[in-house]
């Protein structure tokens, strides 16, 4: 899956990327990034969805949202474009020496901006994976239905919830010089049975002039598959319709695990 991040910097509309759910009530790795600790904000179930049914390529894609689960003027675009999306701004090497743990949480903030340009915060799915992306003005939101392996999912979520922690704000050497980053909790609708989310800020320069790009990452677990949600651009990101996606993506999923076909638009009651 391609990020998902709108660019407007001198003048140019640029090609974004990201891609990762929720804390509270209210998102596989780099190669060799070490384990972390469950994080303190994240929400589990004691058991999983109702419905053992495995997930096909057609029900991933029946599971997916449309324009009307989202609020405002989002446009749906091709497969084709969405998994196109990526930003440069994204690449960067992170340096270890800012960081008191080292090593650590440097490979931890590495995967971050790895997983944010290559859209695959979560991993790499173990079955079924579809995605489809909007573009409101200058932003962009991508968003994925897949199945994982459990445990790796479980381990990719808690390592998401820390990385408020774990990458609060740190610095990245990239092509256009130093990038600042910085990461903090989002809040998300109790969707799911396992949630992380988080917003990230990443502060560099394009074509020679400042930027700021905002991205929403959200990612929901239900059963053995899981939503991700990567939302915003260089005018910010819209917390709302990052709701309305995990919200509204979350229930259809769950109809799709549960041999239901989805309502074609969300009720007013969700």
């Amino acid at each position: 899956m391609r990020a998902l991040t709108a660019v407007l910097a001198a003048g140019t509309l640029l090609a974004t990327a990201a891609a990762c759910s929720g804390g509270e009530d209210g998102a596989s790795s780099a190669s060799g990034a070490s384990s972390v600790a469950a994080s303190p904000v994240a929400e589990r179930t004691a058991t999983a969805s109702p419905g053992k049914n495995t997930l096909t390529s057609a029900g991933a894609r029946t599971a997916l949202i449309t324009e009307g689960d989202l609020e405002d003027d989002w446009t749906q675009v091709t497969e084709k474009q969405a998994q196109s999306w990526e930003d440069e701004l994204l690449i960067g090497t992170v340096d270890a020496q800012q960081f008191l743990t080292g090593k650590t949480q440097a490979a931890d903030c590495q995967r971050l901006l790895d997983g944010l340009y290559g859209d695959d915060l979560l991993g790499r799915p173990s079955g079924a994976s579809e995605l489809t992306g909007f573009t409101e003005g200058d932003s962009r939101l991508l968003y994925q239905v897949a199945a994982y392996d459990r445990d790796d999912l479980d381990k990719s979520l808690d390592w998401l919830g820390s990385l408020p922690d774990e990458c609060d704000q740190f610095t990245a050497k990239g092509s256009a010089g130093t990038l600042t980053v910085q990461v903090v909790e989002a809040s998300l609708p109790k969707s799911g049975d396992a949630r992380e989310g988080i917003t990230v800020t990443v502060k560099g320069t394009s074509g020679g002039s400042p930027v700021t790009l905002t991205v929403d990452v959200a990612a929901v677990r239900v059963g053995d598959d899981a939503i991700t949600v990567t939302n915003g651009g260089y005018g910010g990101a819209d917390h709302d319709s990052t709701k309305d996606a995990v919200s509204h993506g979350a229930t259809r999923l769950k109809d799709v695990r549960e041999g239901r076909t989805p309502a074609p638009e969300p009720s007013e009651f969700d």
